[in-house]
């Protein structure tokens, strides 16, 4: 029998009917044995440097495990970059478009929700594929998924308004003419300089308070039968007990996802499949 070399859309659409298909195979009582039926509060543990490059070797490990799959699932994420940057150039909203790409930093553990279930399930098979990060809709927790989810995307949606409001107290209200000129007004002029140094500040702040609610949350959500209060205040307590070591995560996080963004956002088929996965693994050693 003659081989047929697929191009790029027939595979990404033979790939796409398959995982559709998948969906529904599976039962909700595979998320939880017995053994995680308890919904109470879990106890958090201290973690150090040590345990950060273990989870990212682990998240390394998952996605050499299914490098294809995984890139053709994360390919979204630039292409939706891609489009918000069209955007910003297109329809006058070119002081938005840092603020857009910075966004990546708040919904980005939405974007490994995912990744972070094909990770679980690993545990449990050697086998996985794409199909499974679609398990997530099976979950009992997807209720309280989707609040969390909610929840980031208001973030979100709250810090594009306080950028562009930060605009207009600086450099506008008026738009910038042509990306020159915007370019000019930002690194030359002292109202540029204090745009530049107070949006740093306060993405800063909403950088923190994301990581802060949302670095075990969505990970115990898929692993335990939490309600999404329990699973913030969680996320919250191990923060608490592991300052440092969280800090030097969400460096991790911000300097991934910038080099990830760059060119094109295209680095980001790597970076976020190896954060989402990672995330689990620091999931596990933080939670007992």
């Amino acid at each position: 029998m003659a081989s047929h070399i697929q191009s790029p859309f027939e595979w990404g659409w033979k790939r796409s009917k398959v995982s559709v298909a998948g969906i529904g195979t599976s039962r909700p009582e595979e998320y939880w044995p017995q053994s995680r039926l308890d919904g109470a509060a879990p106890e958090i543990r201290r973690i150090r440097l040590a345990d950060l490059r273990a989870a990212l070797a682990r998240g390394i490990d998952d996605f050499a495990a299914n490098r294809t799959d995984v890139i053709f699932l994360c390919l979204l994420y630039p292409l939706i970059g891609l489009a918000l940057g069209r955007l910003a150039f297109g329809y006058g909203m070119l002081p938005l478009l840092f603020p857009l790409a910075a966004g990546f930093t708040l919904i980005g553990p939405i974007a490994g929700i995912g990744l972070n279930e094909m990770s679980r399930r690993r545990e449990q098979s050697d086998h996985i594929s794409w199909i499974d990060a679609f398990g997530v809709i099976h979950s009992p927790s997807l209720v309280a998924i989707l609040q969390l989810c909610a929840l980031l995307l208001a973030i979100f949606a709250l810090w594009l308004v306080v950028a562009d409001g930060l605009y207009n107290v600086t450099l506008g209200p008026e738009p910038p003419v042509s990306l020159s000129a915007f370019a000019h007004d930002v690194l030359t002029t002292d109202a540029g300089w204090v745009m530049i140094g107070a949006g740093i500040g306060i993405g800063f702040l909403f950088a923190v308070a994301v990581l802060a609610i949302s670095v075990v949350s969505f990970p115990l959500l898929l692993d335990r039968p939490v309600s999404a209060a329990t699973a913030l205040r969680t996320s919250l307590r191990a923060v608490l007990a592991n300052p440092g070591t969280m800090a030097v995560w969400g460096l991790i996080i911000a300097v991934s996802l910038v080099i990830g963004s760059l060119p094109f956002f295209l680095g980001l088929t790597v970076v976020l499949p190896v954060l989402g996965h990672a995330t689990w693994h620091l999931y596990r050693k933080v939670v007992a």
